[in-house]
């Protein structure tokens, strides 16, 4: 049973961050959670159980469709679109060989001739309220994490003026996944989502149950399970965070592993991941914070664009753009 899994959580190991609490004590907590453990879990966080619902509920509705009506909304399809839509099982292989276990729909552009509103009316709209809150989230973190490194309170909101609002301007994304259920398939030759670092400024994660996320803790080479707390966001930073604040804050190294728990494994398993990223524009120097830096003056400073581009290469390598 799920419970009798040993994980952080149960192991009091788990920052928690209570949101309602005032801006500088979040400032604080995370400060502390994303340079010691590299991870936390938010609570109060203000999107609600039954928006996210509703989510998994049109993704399912999705995933039914015929393969060929899901092909249609292929990622990359849709016009100046190189991370919107549909990405099959198999699609993406984080470690560069083992097809992934999932179903997924990246959404970047939020007009509905770029979402499968003819075959799931309503969809449109119940996404854009749900964007919505998720970059009202985002807004308050990327400020919480200004004050979080002494910088003024509009430091990254400045430079995140276009998320989720077009992938030409910001790769941020609102990532549906549906993980299917594994009933005979050999467990070592499995995996839901392969071990890497995220791209971005900061991930946000809602799940629906304890399904077999694994993080590898700062300085540790121990995969470890995270557990799961009802309604709360796993929140971690990605490469694009860690080499702004000179890995301050890391981007940490976690995986979606097939649960050896029989019950566990044999069940459909949602999530939805927002992934926070820059303009695509941005500079991405360290230099700009008030940090120790230990890098050389002379280091080359990328863009977010550049940055997210040279990871996504590693995951999609056998079939890139």
């Amino acid at each position: 049973m799920a419970s009798e899994i040993e994980t952080l959580l149960l192991r009091n190991l788990v920052p928690i961050i209570d949101l309602a609490e005032c801006i500088e004590n979040v400032a604080d907590n995370l400060r502390k959670a994303l340079s010691e453990k590299g991870y936390a879990l938010l609570i109060n966080h203000g999107i609600t159980n039954e928006k996210i619902k509703t989510a998994w509920e049109y993704f399912d509705k999705f995933v039914d469709l015929p393969k060929e009506v899901k092909l249609s909304y292929k990622r990359g399809k849709a016009p100046d679109a190189e991370n919107h839509g549909y990405v099959s099982p198999g699609m993406e292989r984080f470690d560069g060989r083992t097809p992934e276990l999932r179903h997924a729909y990246n959404i970047c552009k939020l007009q509905a001739e770029f979402l499968p509103e003819k075959e799931l009316p309503g969809i449109t709209s119940h996404i854009n309220t749900l964007t919505d809150d998720f970059n009202a989230l985002g807004r308050f973190i990327l400020k919480a994490l200004a004050l979080s490194l002494d910088a003024p309170p509009s430091f990254f909101l400045d430079k995140h003026s276009y998320m989720l609002s077009d992938d030409r301007f910001s790769l941020t994304t609102l990532r549906m996944l549906y993980y299917p259920p594994v009933e005979d398939q050999d467990n070592g030759n499995a995996i839901r989502c392969g071990a890497h670092a995220d791209y971005c400024t900061f991930t946000l994660l809602v799940q629906d149950s304890e399904g077999g996320l694994e993080v590898k803790l700062r300085g540790s080479d121990k995969w470890e399970r995270v557990g799961h707390l009802q309604g709360a966001l796993f929140m971690n930073c990605g490469e694009t965070m860690a080499v702004w604040t000179d890995q301050l804050y890391h981007a940490l190294q976690h995986r979606e592993v097939v649960p050896d728990q029989l019950d566990t494994r044999r069940r459909g398993r949602h999530s939805i991941a927002y992934f926070c990223h820059p303009d695509n524009s941005t500079l991405i120097d360290p230099k700009e914070l008030k940090i120790p830096v230990k890098v050389s003056s002379t280091q080359m400073i990328y863009n977010a664009y550049d940055i997210s581009m040279a990871l996504a290469k590693n995951a999609y390598g056998h079939n890139f753009f």
